[in-house]
This record gives C-alpha cells, structure tokens and sequence, in this order.
C-alpha cells in the first residue's frame, strides 16, 4: 500500500520538489484513510444529520450514528469528488468542511487548503484526487499497518528533505523490546483485577510506542482499562497520530505543542512512560522559558539542572520524572531511547553530571541497555535505552544494571535508509530474559551471559575531580622576544614611559636572571639610569613580568604573600571513585611522579558519569609480527602479478 501511494509522487515531479511530496501526499492519505473508515455507516450519519434540523448539539447524534468519534456530514466521497472534474476543488473543500470539528483540527495541521489551492494551479488536484479514489481496502488495514504506512511516507520524505540524524522514527521491533524491559517485570501486577493504566510519551511522533505499549498491556490483562497521552510539536506527526486515536478509538489525549515551554497533562502523572526523542535536540528557541522554569529548582521540572543547548536529551528525561506516579501510590517506570552522548557528556560541575547525580543519587536510574548501530532509519549511531523507576524492588535498591546487547542483531535482506540491522524476536525475548535475571547472571561466572551483563552501587558512577597543582618556576631574561613582548604588551599601551624604558633594558640584552629578586634589582637600574620611575601600578608590573619571565624546571620556585604559586601550563586534573581516600590516592599515584604537586582543595568537585563502553572493553591482544609480514609479502606478490597482466 505504501509504494502505491508514493507513487502518487511521479505525478507531482516538476510541480512540486522531492521534499515537498509530503505536504501533499500525507493529508490526502489521511483523508482516504477516513473515507473509507467512513463508508459503512456514511448513509446512517447523512440520515441523522438530516432529521437533526434545529438541534444545536448534533456531535453525540452523528457520532452515534458514525459509530465512530468522528463523521462527516457532506454529501461527497472520494468517488463523486473525482467523478466530477470540473468541480473537484469545490466538492473537496465541501467534503472537508463536513468533518466533525474534531478532524479539522487535524486538516488544519497539513494547511490542507494550501495545498488544494496549489495542486488546482498545477492542474493536478483531479488526477491526484482520482488516484486516491482508486485505492481499496484501506479501511481493512489494521493501525498497526495504518502506521507502518504513514511511518514509511513519513520516513522517505525525511530522507528527501536531508533531516537531520535525530529525526528518525523508532522500528517497531526497538518498541517491542523497550516495552518488554518496561512492562516484562510488571506482568504479574498488570495481570490483576481493575488495572486501570495511564501510559505517557511525550515525544510521540505517529503514536507508534504508545500504542505498542497499549497492545503488550492487553496481551497480559485484555479487561485492562488503558489511557494513552502524548505530546508532539510536529503538526504531521501529531496530525496522523490523533487520527489513528480517533479511528481506533484509544482512550487518551494527544496534545500539540512543545514539551519543554507548553508541556500538556498539567497535574497528571503516569504509571509507564515511554519516549524516543530526537537526538541532540537544541533548545535555543525556548531557552528563556526553561531557565525560568529552571529558577524555581525543583519545585519546576528542571531542579536537577540545565544540559547544554545544543542537546535536549536531559531536558525530556526530566519532564518525564516530573510526571511520574508517586511511590505512594502505584509508583512509576520510564524507558527513553538515547545516543551515548548523556552518558558521559559533561565534566564534574556541568548541567550534565548533576541531572546524573541528582537521577542517581535518588536511586532513580534501573538500568541501561546498550542497542546495536544501525537499527534506526536515519541514523546508524549506537544507541541506549535508560529505564528509571521510583518503586524499584529490594534486590535492586542502589544499584543499576548495565547490560550490553550490541551483538544482538540480524542483518537485513533489504537496507531501509541507515537502518541495516534488525533485531528478532528470539533476540528480544533473549535480551528480556537476560534483564530480568541479571543480578543472578552478574553473579553466575559460569553463565553464558555473563560477559554481558554488569551491576554496580549507584556510588560507583560518581567521583571527586582534583586538581592538581605544581609550583611556578621560573628564569627572567632580556632577548627580542621579551623586548617585543614588552612593546606590544597591553597593560603597558597606556604608560607614557614604556618606550623609554624599552630603550633603558635593551643594553641588557641577553642577559638571564635565576632569581626574581636579581632581575628586579637589574631593571630598576636600568630605569633609574634612563630616569625611568619603576612602576607601582600592578597591571603594568604584571605585563613586564609577562614578558622577561619563561618557565623553567630549574628555575625559581615564585610566590605571592608567602604562598607558592601554581603554573596553570603544569595544571592536571584526576578523578577519584568517591569512596576512595582522596590522600590514599594522591600519595599512590601523583606524589611518585611529581614530588613537588598538590591538591587545590577549593576546586575539588564531585561528578557523576557511565562509561558504558569502558566497562565492557575487552582487550584483544594484536597478531604476531611474523604472521602480520607473511600476510604482507602475499599481498605484495598478488599485486605483482596483477601488474604484470596489465603491463604483459
């Protein structure tokens, strides 16, 4: 169904540019899609609407009559549209205008009208619309390959328009497994009698993780009441997602706008939230929104603190944990997709490391699940699913998984854009199996999963960053480099005896001192002999020492007030595991190596960061030098021989 509605596209070619396709082909999808939805009970609804005269509310009558949340009220369909050419603009804009309000909300998202207007002066609209008319069954499509379709349009107008690689739609088997980590450890409890369930993602594109989740949900409990949320702020996407809830009639609401300046559901919280947000989003746009909800600290959403701006991921995770349900009443469980990017960007005192302190620190975080590359249709960079929960169970409290499924994948038959791997259904099943038992299999050496799954404290993710400090030392000489750093010295441009006390120190040409108070004793002479006053301003002292001072191991140690001063070209920074003796460390590690360093106490910071891969590296030892010079040899002899069939 999909390629014969991009076919569409040969008609548009020349009119309309390639990543341009979209704003034509989406809606009237959407719109053929309703049609035929529509068609069984469209006679009820203009029957009803006809002996409804005079009521002022008819929505609960028609719908009634639709036996659908939305109807159309216009005596056209797609069929009298296109059998009549003359009038198709006209017969088009009147069936739109018959829809319930509630579906020209979403029309309005496409600027469907615009695109009437344009498709009419291209003398395109009757072949378009009659192309439309000819597709069958679309009403026997389920959602789920209603959404494969709009998913695949959506995805090939991507690539045509050069989005970038954070803008990618999540494969259905990447949902299927990250609502099984989220869901799998719950069956039990969803299970159960009056399960009454609010799922939320607040990047929810075309709806498909909501409803993926919603279907897993009804697997385990089919009496489940389940209510799904979204927000989206691209108008397409939220466009085809609120028709989907519409058509399948999912209990929830779907918001339009931005969810870190506009975040819709005020005061509500979830049971499950899911979310694959475009990666290294900037927040440029709503910067001066989120600092001031950022002031308010943790009474906003943001307490934890700001990432940098050119990568929203924190800001999304955040939102999130604002919404959770509280640990006093079902309590909560989150998955988001990441790039490797929150794992670690950020040094100690950064946005980043403190929203990973305060997530760690309030034994947040669950555990982390490294993807294969290649899995997404835009971007073939390596992924991570992070899964929080504020309820997680006793064997758990303190600590996070760190399981490593990047070998878990199958090659594709057929690439789809960057997507070229896929991973299977025995491959999710394993990788949910491995999650849920990975305390036993991180204490089991003997297990064949054991390489590939870690558990670690909380605590062992944060450190202190020292800095380290060594001392000064210097030697002071006249040469030209001094004299011309003297001349063009700033904090020496505005002192009107500079020029004569350049010509007073040149006699000293290369001369060195080894002691600060030796070369001081010189210049002044120097100046006094030229009637030169020695300088009391600081700045201007500070230039001159700037420039006849040079750094030397053998030089003289310098210090200021009785304390010796740093080098800042020596300066050194260690991270130490908090729960080691920082004293223990430094004498271990730095004082062997520089006697004469220390430890500037005021700038020790703590940090947080988890370097996944660091913790998986296995060392592969390189082949021998022998084996490596035969393989050489072989190559050289082969292309040898190819040179000697082309020379003869």
């Amino acid at each position: 169904m999909a390629s014969e509605i991009w076919a569409v596209a040969d008609l548009l070619r020349g009119d309309y540019k390639r990543h341009e396709y979209g704003q034509a082909i989406l809606p009237f999808t959407l719109l053929r899609r309703l049609d035929s939805v529509m068609a069984p009970t469209r006679d009820a609804v203009h029957e009803r609407n006809k002996h409804s005269a005079g009521i002022e509310n008819k929505h609960p009558l028609l719908t009634r009559a639709a036996k659908l949340p939305f109807y159309n009220v216009s005596s056209q369909d797609f069929e009298s549209i296109a059998a009549d050419a003359a009038r198709t603009a006209k017969n088009l804009r009147d069936y739109v205008n018959g829809f319930s309000p509630n579906v020209q909300d979403i029309l309005k998202r496409f600027q469907l009208d615009e695109q009437i207007t344009r498709l009419m002066g291209a003398k395109l609209l009757y072949q378009v619309v009659g192309r439309f008319a000819a597709m069958r069954d679309l009403d026997k499509l389920s959602n789920h390959d209603m959404g494969y379709v709009f998913e695949h349009l959506i995805r090939k107008f991507a690539e045509d328009s050069n989005e970038t690689a954070g803008e990618h739609f999540t494969p259905r088997e990447v949902i299927k497994l990250m609502v099984n980590l989220l869901i799998a450890p719950d069956s039990d409890t969803v299970a159960g009698d009056g399960q009454v369930i609010n799922i939320l993602d607040p990047a929810c594109g075309t709806g498909g993780i909501l409803t993926a989740a919603e279907d897993r949900i009804k697997e385990i409990n089919p009496k489940a009441e389940v209510y799904l949320f979204g927000q989206e702020v691209n108008g397409e996407s939220w466009a085809i997602c609120q028709a989907d809830m519409l058509i399948s009639e999912h209990r929830g609401t779907i918001a339009f706008g931005n969810t870190f300046s506009a975040p819709a559901h005020q005061g509500k919280t979830f049971d499950y939230m899911l979310a694959n947000p475009p990666f290294g989003v900037e927040w440029k746009k709503v910067k001066d929104t989120v600092e001031r909800e950022a002031e308010q600290g943790h009474a906003g959403r943001f307490g934890a603190g700001l990432p940098r701006i050119n990568d929203g991921s924190f800001l999304f995770l955040q939102h999130m944990i604002s919404k959770m349900e509280p640990i006093e009443g079902k309590g909560c469980r989150l998955a988001i997709v990441f790039n490797g990017s929150p794992l670690f960007t950020g040094a100690a005192g950064s946005g980043e490391s403190r929203i990973r302190q305060w997530i760690l620190e309030n034994d947040l975080l669950e555990g982390i699940v490294a993807l294969p590359d290649q899995l997404f249709y835009n971007t073939g960079i390596s992924t991570y699913f992070w899964i929080l929960s504020n309820r997680k169970s006793p064997v758990l409290r303190d600590k996070v998984i760190l399981l490593d499924a990047r070998d878990q994948w199958e090659k594709m038959r057929k690439s789809l854009g960057d997507k070229r791997k896929l991973i299977s259904d025995a491959q999710i099943d394993h990788i949910t199996t491995v999650y849920g038992n990975a305390l036993a299999i991180a204490a089991d050496p003997e297990h064949p999963d054991h390489g590939r799954v870690k558990v670690f404290r909380t605590r062992d993710f944060g450190y202190h960053r020292i800095t380290v400090e060594r001392p000064l030392k210097q030697r002071f000489e006249i040469t030209e480099d001094t004299l011309a750093a003297l001349e063009h010295a700033k904090p020496l441009g505005k002192w009107e005896q500079r020029d004569a006390f350049l010509g007073a120190v040149r006699p000293l040409l290369g001369t060195t001192w080894w002691t600060k108070a030796e070369a001081s004793d010189a210049l002044r002479a120097a100046g006094r002999r030229a009637g030169v006053f020695w300088p009391s301003t600081q700045s201007i002292l500070k230039g001159i020492w700037g420039a006849v001072a040079v750094s030397d191991p053998e030089g003289e140690v310098q210090r200021a007030k009785g304390q010796v001063l740093p080098d800042p070209d020596l300066r050194d920074y260690e991270n130490i595991p908090l729960d080691e003796d920082i004293e223990e460390y430094f004498q271990r590690e730095v004082t062997p190596h520089v006697p004469d360093a220390w430890i500037d106490r005021e700038k020790t910071k703590v940090g947080y960061e988890i370097p996944f891969t660091r913790h998986f590296y296995v060392y592969t030892p390189p082949r021998p030098l022998a084996e490596i010079d035969v393989e050489l040899r072989d190559l050289e002899a082969q292309i040898q021989k190819l040179l000697g069939k082309v020379t003869g």
